[in-house]
């Protein structure tokens, strides 16, 4: 099979850690700071994780959410290929419906031109969202019609990165630059230089394309713990040997958060669920402090709300995290797992990926 199998499995888990460990960010804007300083402590904690071992680090594409400076993901990674040099950089995700397959094909073709052979396309097909700021967006009202027409346009988005639209296609003679059109001429890009194309999902139908494809599947733990083994079993079923893989490559994106002291974790835990709470409750904002979330007044529903958040967060000592992430590596079976972080504080964020690499010997 080509060597895009072993560009997935070559991070291989250092240490003891029982699969490779990767890092995605949302660029996290806690009360008190701002979107540059957030963007700044992205690329410190990117220099981090590669520094330390683990083997991906994505940003997450967001929009109207004050606590999150990572809207638009091309442009940070960018930034970030300029201040890293060995860690693989990626989307979690682009969501695709918000945008034209040739913009994202041209976008993640300079940066596989900035950093060749380490770049992640990973795509979602929701808004990322909600529906008025996802109607803007997109400019239309049909939002329903964006996931309908996901797999044609994923279809599409593949075709502009191999430069492979067939005789008399309405695209044929459109090329996404850089692309594999100029590897025809000499110095120029080789048609096997393009990002490496990953399917995220909440559900089953991410999981049915991304195996039906035999392309690698990322699903959102942290968010939809509920239905991570369904999914999984479904990715796998569905799978079909590609040109891409051989055999079936999972991960799943999961909340850990480590301190040197259980309480302490819990406390920088209880910003990032109080954060959320207020998202879904209609009120988002930056992500509150320590402090704010320790004193604020939760009614019976937010604390039962509150309570299931921090129940899906691998958190505590970091022995204690070690533990939860072997047990989630183990009862899934995934191939890798990626940590997210969402709390107020950069330094306890940075300090706790310094502390679960400490855990595993990285």
């Amino acid at each position: 099979m080509p060597d895009a199998q072993d560009d997935f499995i070559r991070g291989q888990a250092p240490g003891s850690a029982p699969v490779p460990l990767s890092v995605l960010d949302l660029a996290t804007v806690g009360a008190g700071r701002t979107a540059r300083q957030a963007l700044a402590t992205t690329v410190d904690m990117a220099r981090l994780a590669e520094r330390r071992g683990y083997h991906r680090f994505w940003v997450a594409e967001h929009h109207s959410m004050p606590a999150i400076a990572s809207s638009a993901p091309a442009v940070v990674l960018a930034h970030l290929a300029a201040h890293t040099e060995r860690i693989r950089l990626g989307s979690g995700g682009v969501m695709l419906p918000n945008h034209a397959p040739l913009v994202i094909a041209e976008q993640f073709g300079t940066l596989e031109a900035f950093a060749p052979g380490r770049v992640d396309l990973g795509l979602g097909r929701a808004p990322g969202t909600d529906g008025a700021t996802a109607a803007a967006l997109r400019r239309t009202d049909r939002l329903s019609e964006g996931a309908e027409e996901f797999p044609q346009q994923l279809a599409e988005l593949i075709r502009f990165l191999d430069d492979d639209f067939p005789d008399g296609h309405r695209y044929a003679g459109i090329h996404a630059v850089p692309g594999p059109v100029q590897g025809r001429v000499p110095g120029g890009v080789q048609r096997a230089d393009r990002p490496s194309i990953w399917l995220l999902g909440s559900s089953g139908f991410s999981a049915r394309l991304a195996g039906a494809l035999g392309l690698p599947f990322s699903f959102a733990h942290h968010f939809s713990s509920g239905n991570t083994l369904a999914a999984l079993e479904l990715y796998r079923e569905c799978f079909r040997p590609s040109s891409v893989l051989d055999r079936p490559y999972a991960k799943i994106g999961v909340q850990a958060f480590a301190a040197e002291d259980a309480g302490e974790a819990r406390r920088q835990v209880l910003t990032g669920a109080l954060s959320m709470l207020r998202v879904r409750t209609g009120r988002p904002g930056l992500v509150p402090t320590p402090e704010e979330a320790a004193s604020y007044d939760f009614s019976p529903a937010e604390r039962e709300f509150v309570d299931s958040r921090i129940a899906n967060v691998v958190h505590g000592t970091p022995e204690v995290v070690k533990e939860g992430l072997n047990h989630l590596a183990k009862t899934t079976g995934v191939d890798e797992l990626m940590i997210t972080t969402n709390a107020h504080g950069a330094e306890a964020r940075l300090r706790s990926y310094e502390l679960i690499a400490d855990a595993y010997g990285m």
